[in-house]
């Protein structure tokens, strides 16, 4: 029964969050930029209207085009119950789910990958190497962070590192934690393809990444993947907060109460994250693609010297 409530809870939280990660990052980008902007709920309002929507599919296409938007946010709600909003909840854990979930998290994009170029069109062939690209330049950053906060917590389990760094009074502080959460601050940025690594809000033929992979898609189906990019996002950024700014411990009340308080801390730190990503977003400008390896190399950089650091000051 407890599992049940835990997968209930996982789903329910972060579908219906995801969407405002994004509404909160616009909004403020738009604020940076003197500017009125969207209202924070957009998102709601857009992927309602796609549902209500029939889509076009070219007859180019395969299995591969339709099945793809099913399968990223499978993948993207099979990560989501990899890393628990709150430790309230008897979570689903078993060892290497950290490890899991990386792969997880590659499979839906591999998928969109294999979709972009399905179709057959010459944006989607190119988003679609670009992300590959990228992803194989970040991924070795991403191992080695999570190859970090696992041995500093003596275990791949993701629950059980969330009740390790408990443990551990200011994790940011601690000089291996804070250069490996900065790596994985930049491998958040390059997995959800915001500034400066690709730029959400444009077509520009030249420039474009996520987009150019979901350029053939339309009505229910681009809902779906709009949604799956959404729920990555705030898996990933969930896992940064609970990891690095854990909360569960400061709480003294047990049962729904407990949970409850957690939860609306859990919401605040969300809100929070957003602004700084959006923050970010707005002092910054999209680098040029042949600079994103310089990026990779600075994560990598960071995630290597977290984990010289814990054996040297960490340990």
């Amino acid at each position: 029964m407890a599992i049940v409530i835990y997968i209930a809870l996982q789903l329910v939280v972060m579908i219906l969050l995801a969407p405002l990660v994004n509404g909160i990052i616009k909004k403020v980008k738009a604020l940076t930029q003197k500017r009125r902007g969207a209202p924070v709920l957009q998102m709601y309002f857009d992927l309602y209207k796609l549902l209500n929507k029939s889509s076009v599919v070219s007859q180019v296409t395969s299995w591969i085009f339709i099945a793809t938007p099913y399968i990223i946010v499978s993948s993207a709600l099979t990560a989501a119950l990899l890393v628990p909003v709150t430790t309230f909840a008897s979570p689903i854990a078993f060892p290497f789910d950290i490890i899991m979930l990386v792969y997880v998290l590659a499979l839906g994009r591999f998928f969109m990958g294999l979709a972009a170029l399905d179709a057959g069109g010459t944006f989607g062939g190119m988003g679609s190497s670009r992300e590959a690209m990228i992803s194989s330049l970040i991924e070795p950053s991403l191992l080695v962070s999570i190859f970090t906060i696992g041995l500093a917590s003596q275990s791949t389990s993701i629950n059980d590192i969330m009740l390790a760094m408990q443990s551990v009074s200011l994790p940011l502080l601690r000089p291996a934690f804070t250069l490996t959460f900065f790596a994985l601050f930049i491998i958040l940025i390059a997995e959800t393809s915001r500034i400066p690594v690709d730029d959400p809000s444009t077509h520009l033929e030249l420039t474009m990444v996520h987009e150019a992979m979901v350029l053939e898609y339309s009505g229910r189906q681009l809902a779906l993947m709009e949604l799956g990019a959404a729920i990555k996002q705030l898996v990933l950024i969930t896992l940064i907060i609970n990891v690095f700014l854990p909360h569960d411990q400061f709480i003294a009340y047990a049962g729904i109460g407990g949970l409850m308080l957690s939860l609306l801390v859990y919401l605040i730190k969300v809100i929070g994250f957003s602004v700084l990503i959006a923050v970010f977003e707005a002092s910054t400008v999209k680098f040029r693609f042949f600079s994103i390896p310089n990026l990779a190399a600075l994560s990598f950089i960071l995630a290597f010297l977290g984990f010289l650091q814990y054996f040297v000051l960490g340990r």
